[in-house]
């Protein structure tokens, strides 16, 4: 078994609409630059593992015809929103596993256009009839196009839901947490938006599912994002700035739903993210109370909401106060989402994931320019996929740096 792991090098590029190129010219700028971030080469890793759900099969293959062959293994990730997470994931394992000291995971998708997607992360269909089916041929959504077999329905009933069981979730709340994240973009200039949005404009917009308008839904684009990650031994054989720049990785939890007669009606995103928090405070030795930062996995205004909760960044049905104690916000005691989030920065489903931890980083190295969160020695980033995936991984500050 390896010791400690270290995010060496990390990148992701701009997020958005980028017509001029596909999924491998994105994911190979993405896994150059990692490299690059690492002062290392493809020569030096030992495993590759990437994500990318819409591209089809084998876009690791496809990867390394841009960056270099090399004979190494590769692994080829789905696993809905958490892709990104779970590639990351699957090349820690192998370091800890003793096969190799070094490996790259890469994140990708091109979703500019696209429009609403399903739960199973495609594209909905325009056909005005419904044909059955599949293994769930005989069942079909009962309240139309945006419904429960739509991702903006589906995160709309779990803020709802929340707003039923502790009360003060109100349509205003939810647009004030866009209002957040939107006023966060304006400092990163990788998002895909980078514009300030007043409370109005948003609570006007267009509503896609009730209580979320489109200002509140996480904005499809195109993006990539890779990370370089290394064994403790290895980097001790490191230059001092290498050492000093790498990222200690504390936990790295992947969960899936346990079984629940609930979930076969409504996905539950809450009780595996639960899970997956308790694991990651276990394994990394700290508490919520002990994070500088937070990125969470805001597909929708709702599911901030309740992933407050879920992370215990506050007291059981307590989410409501947390946010409107301004906590969240880039300058308050826990801040969240400080990239813009998924509303802002944007949502390349397999990219996002390591996306997330991408920000972390940078506010750990003290890299992050204007959004700079003072002090940051320790953050967490989560990402949540139905079907089901929550990944979360505790980061820390190098002790050099």
């Amino acid at each position: 078994m390896a010791d400690d792991i270290y995010i060496l090098g990390i990148k992701m590029t701009k997020f958005g609409k980028h017509p001029d190129k596909d999924t491998v010219d994105l994911a190979s700028e993405a896994a150059m630059a990692a490299l690059a971030d690492g002062g290392v080469t493809m020569r030096d890793m030992g495993v590759l593992a990437a994500g990318c759900l819409m591209g089809g099969g084998g876009i690791g293959q496809q990867i390394q015809k841009q960056v270099g062959q090399t004979g190494i293994p590769v692994f080829n990730v789905s696993n809905a929103c958490a892709t990104g997470a779970t590639a990351l994931r699957t090349a820690i394992m192998a370091i800890k596993a003793g096969e190799c000291d070094m490996g790259l995971a890469v994140g990708v998708e091109k979703l500019a256009g696209a429009g609403l997607l399903g739960a199973g992360g495609r594209a909905k269909s325009d056909k005005k009839e419904w044909t059955p089916s599949g293994r769930y041929g005989a069942v079909t959504a009962t309240d139309g196009r945006i419904g429960t077999d739509a991702m903006p329905g589906t995160f709309a009933q779990v803020g709802m839901e929340y707003g039923h069981k502790y009360g003060g979730a109100t349509f205003e709340l939810f647009a004030k947490i866009a209002e957040k994240n939107h006023a966060h973009s304006t400092l990163n200039p990788l998002a895909a938006y980078t514009k300030r949005m007043s409370l109005e404009e948003i609570m006007n917009d267009v509503m896609i599912a009730y209580p979320n308008t489109r200002s509140m839904c996480s904005a499809n684009c195109d993006g990539a994002a890779a990370a370089v990650v290394v064994s403790g031994t290895k980097l001790k054989t490191m230059s001092l700035e290498q050492q000093r720049r790498a990222i200690k990785v504390s936990a790295s939890i992947l969960t899936s739903d346990p079984w629940q007669e609930a979930c076969q009606v409504l996905p539950d995103v809450n009780t595996l993210t639960k899970a997956a928090a308790k694991q990651a405070y276990e394994q990394a030795g700290v508490g919520p109370e002990d994070l500088d930062l937070v990125e969470l996995h805001d597909c929708f205004a709702t599911a901030e909401l309740v992933h407050y909760d879920n992370l215990g960044l506050c007291e059981e049905g307590g989410a409501v106060d947390f946010f409107n104690s301004g906590a969240s916000w880039r300058d308050g005691k826990t801040p969240v989402n400080v990239s813009g989030g998924l509303e802002s920065k944007g949502h390349p489903i397999a990219a996002t994931g390591i996306a997330n931890i991408w920000e972390v980083c940078h506010h750990l190295r003290g890299e992050a320019g204007d959004r700079q969160i003072e002090g940051a020695k320790v953050g967490l980033a989560h990402v949540i996929g139905l079907g089901s995936a929550c990944g979360i991984h505790i980061l820390e500050k190098s002790a050099l740096g």
